[in-house]
């Protein structure tokens, strides 16, 4: 009777694993495109990571299957799928004719990556669901991937310099206190007026028209969101906070 229960036990553990996993494949996968030149397909890997990252969260918490292995491997997979590979990816899509200063903004992304990961990991006791603390690592993998497919839809080619300054900005963003939406007050469950699913439906056409641009145009106004809520010190507000820095962000990277 009590191996059944035992082998369900170990099942539902594995499960949002095999998400995260899924995950790192596809991190993985992206980084080797994106050495081979293959940019395009290297974003749309990136996108499918990040989309596995927020599914093997949900999982794990709609079957009550969190654990600290989970957050951990979690955690080592995100290094690779949001940090490491979005360097390279922009390495080799806009900095590679800067030569030294390009492979050294590529390495402050993937630091800053490694050091926002760290920071939530030692950060879990005290959480907001409303804001993160810095801009988390999938947002700024997502700026890179979005915007390596908005200039491939557009057969426009990177400025080596404008794209330096950007890494260098989103390196920045990682480590900072500025606070970035998170969303995770937000309960699909209750009832809302029909108007919100009337605007959930329209963004989700305007993505499907051209979501080379649209994604683009999502994810850079999501960082300038955040960039505008640390300067107005509105999030400290609508959190209760009346000075100091932000809440802390509820582990999402």
């Amino acid at each position: 009777m009590s191996k059944p229960n035992s082998v369900r036990e170990r099942g539902i553990y594995i499960l949002p694993s095999l998400f995260t996993t899924a995950g790192l494949f596809a991190g993985f996968y992206g980084l080797i495109a994106a050495v081979q030149g293959r940019f395009e397909l290297a974003a749309w890997a990136l996108i499918a990571a990040a989309i596995f990252d927020i599914l093997d969260g949900r999982v794990a918490r709609l079957l009550h299957a969190e654990s600290d292995f989970g957050a951990q491997y979690d955690s080592m997979c995100d290094m690779l799928s949001f940090g490491i590979a979005p360097a390279v990816l922009m390495y080799m899509w806009a900095l590679a004719p800067l030569h030294k200063a390009g492979w050294m903004a590529a390495f402050l992304l993937a630091a800053g990556a490694a050091l926002r990961l760290a920071r939530f990991n030692v950060q879990l006791d005290t959480q907001s669901k409303k804001y993160f603390n810095g801009l988390p690592t999938p947002g700024s993998a997502m700026l890179i991937a979005t915007a390596v497919l908005f200039h491939e839809d557009a057969g426009l080619d990177p400025i080596a310099w404008l794209w330096f300054a950007i890494s260098v900005a989103l390196a920045w963003l990682m480590v900072s206190n500025v606070p970035f939406f998170a969303g995770k007050d937000v309960d699909l469950k209750q009832r809302k007026p029909a108007i919100i699913l009337l605007v959930m439906l329209v963004a989700i056409a305007f993505v499907m028209t051209n979501p080379h641009t649209c994604l683009f145009i999502l994810v850079l106004a999501y960082v300038i969101h955040g960039v505008l809520l640390g300067i107005t010190g509105r999030s400290r507000k609508d959190d209760g906070h009346s000075g100091g820095q932000p809440p802390v962000d509820e582990p999402a990277n």
